[in-house]
């Protein structure tokens, strides 16, 4: 069951792109130039809505879609340099992100549909990666992708924190999903889409990250 907003907390599990750090809209960006330049049209391109929030293989097969043919055997790796690139030159942690963490008492994790490598190099450019060594679970190893449950079930024993007294701080509904699933508190930063009716008064709704530093679990 979810946590009630009475419940101690002991970890706070923090998705990664969009939520701790602004990499969704230079991801999607790198995606769809990539795909230009395999003749895709530049006006069927410029809708990244599609991509936000999903994984690299619901990316690539939207892609595919929109393409009418298979990608390139080399795309990915090819497409994950080219964001390293771009991550490197342009990105940003979410405004507030560090001041946040700094006055967090939870201990703190991050738990991501994305690969280890992608995520420590992002947290590394922001300097926020500090904040999570040796707590970075990726649903690659775990085998588990959002929105099931599992990569966050897997966090909190990692963390050594029943679900119960868990946060989980989302940006997707994806995510959001996969939070309530595991049967934790869920916070949703500036969700990337409305709410539907089956989400709206499960999740508490967060304008700034800052705003987690007064709630009432982490006096």
């Amino acid at each position: 069951m979810p946590s009630t907003p009475t419940a101690p907390i002991d970890a706070v599990i923090f998705d990664c792109d969009g939520t701790l750090v602004d990499s969704e809209p230079l991801a999607a960006e790198a995606m769809l130039a990539a795909a230009v330049e395999l003749g895709m049209s530049p006006r069927v391109s410029q809708d990244i809505s599609a991509f936000e929030g999903q994984s690299m293989g619901a990316s690539l097969l939207i892609l595919e879609e929109r393409l009418g043919r298979p990608l390139p055997p080399d795309f990915l790796p090819r497409l994950r340099e080219r964001m390293a690139g771009v991550f490197r030159a342009r990105l940003k942690e979410i405004p507030g992100a560090l001041a946040m963490l700094g006055c967090l008492r939870p201990r703190c994790c991050v738990a991501s549909n994305g690969p280890r490598e992608k995520i420590e190099l992002v947290l590394g450019i922001t300097g926020l990666l500090p904040y999570f060594q040796g707590r970075v679970f990726s649903a690659d190893e775990v085998g588990s992708y959002k929105p099931e449950p599992g990569l966050f079930l897997h966090a909190a024993g990692a963390m050594g924190a029943a679900p119960q007294h868990c946060v989980v701080v989302e940006d997707s509904l994806a995510g959001l999903r996969a939070g309530l699933a595991a049967g934790m508190r869920v916070y949703a930063y500036r969700p990337l889409h409305a709410l539907p009716d089956e989400l709206r008064g499960r999740v508490t709704l967060l304008e700034r990250l800052s705003d987690l530093c007064a709630e009432a679990w982490n006096k």
